[in-house]
């Protein structure tokens, strides 16, 4: 009788703890794609808080170098979601990748830092001029490094020269390649301007003498979206309350980010720069006048709609999208809804 009570309270205690911590379901696991950039913040914040375990929520992380190279991966189904530029988001739906745009993390990300001769004759004549003047002199046009064709920093670096600058897009040489190549050429002066975000901005301004952001994309193209939370319609689908919970944790990230940028600090550290850049460039280009964060998916629609124009326009993409099918704002409405109650 004794030895029978002891399985009765080992079973009820067994029990007790299952109601405390529920087991994991199937759809409870989300491979999501990033790129260890500031942008895709939100991401590191709620895994380096904890806030994803807590939730019961395994995330298996995977990491990527650019945009376009991510959403081949999610064609091929290898991914539930991924943390990527509207531009190649806005590319892969238009060629019949089934995926939403559930959410923004950023606008207005991108600048155009020059170095050396370029910047050179960027101070000295009007940007336009300064182009051909830098060409004339130097014997070849200004090479500028970017992400790969259809990036949204590439589509912006691309925007300067032909709506800022009112120059033909032939201009300047564009160099496509991942971020960490981009950082390099522009730090080893293999190229005399990038179009790229933070925290390679900061880190280039502190690294290369006298180099300098001489266009920031609020002025390019205003409210223009960067990085996006971005899902499978097949995860939608039979994942249902694990993108719910992704999005609600994206929300409370996003958040934090705006409001206390040195708390999320280290949790953007362990995935941005390999350990290797200092905290105080960190935090410069974590801060509110240099990134963004906006999670509200509304505001970027009609931006989003001149980035794709200017994207057929120039062959980065083939053929456009209905934004309102990409851009879906309703889970977020509910999550938002749900999240205020």
């Amino acid at each position: 009788m004794r030895r029978l009570s002891i399985i009765i309270a080992f079973l009820c205690a067994v029990m007790a703890l299952s109601c405390l911590s529920p087991p994991a379901r199937a759809d409870d696991k989300l491979v999501v794609g990033y790129i260890p950039i500031v942008p895709m913040a939100p991401l590191f914040v709620m895994v380096g808080e904890g806030w994803s375990k807590q939730a019961g929520l395994d995330l298996e992380l995977t990491r990527f170098e650019s945009g376009p190279v991510m959403v081949q991966a999610m064609a091929s189904g290898k991914m539930d979601a991924a943390y990527v530029g509207i531009g190649p988001a806005m590319v892969a739906r238009a060629n019949g990748i089934s995926i939403k745009v559930l959410a923004c993390s950023v606008v207005e990300q991108v600048g155009i830092i020059a170095r050396g001769r370029f910047l050179e004759a960027l101070e000295k004549y009007p940007p336009a001029e300064a182009v051909g003047k830098f060409t004339a002199e130097q014997g070849r046009k200004p090479k500028m490094a970017s992400l790969p064709k259809g990036a949204v920093p590439d589509t912006i670096g691309r925007y300067w020269v032909v709506k800022t600058l009112g120059l033909p897009e032939n201009a300047v040489d564009y160099l496509g390649m991942g971020e960490s190549q981009v950082q390099q050429a522009f730090l080893t002066g293999d190229v005399d301007a990038a179009a790229i975000l933070e925290p390679i901005l900061s880190l280039a301004e502190s690294k290369v003498p006298g180099a300098r952001v001489v266009a920031r994309s609020a002025a390019i193209l205003p409210g223009h979206a960067g990085a996006v939370l971005v899902v499978s319609e097949a995860a939608l689908r039979d994942k249902p309350a694990a993108i719910r919970a992704l999005l609600k944790l994206h929300i409370r990230a996003d958040q934090l980010l705006r409001e206390q940028p040195l708390k999320a600090l280290p949790d953007v550290m362990r995935f941005v720069g390999k350990g290797l850049i200092d905290e105080a460039v960190m935090a410069r280009a974590m801060s509110g006048a240099r990134t963004t964060f906006v999670s509200d998916p509304r505001p970027m629609i009609e931006p989003t709609r001149r980035m794709q124009d200017f994207q057929l326009a120039i062959g980065a993409q083939t053929k456009p999208v209905v934004l309102e099918d990409l851009i879906d704002p309703s889970l977020y409405d509910a999550v938002l809804a749900e999240t205020r109650r």
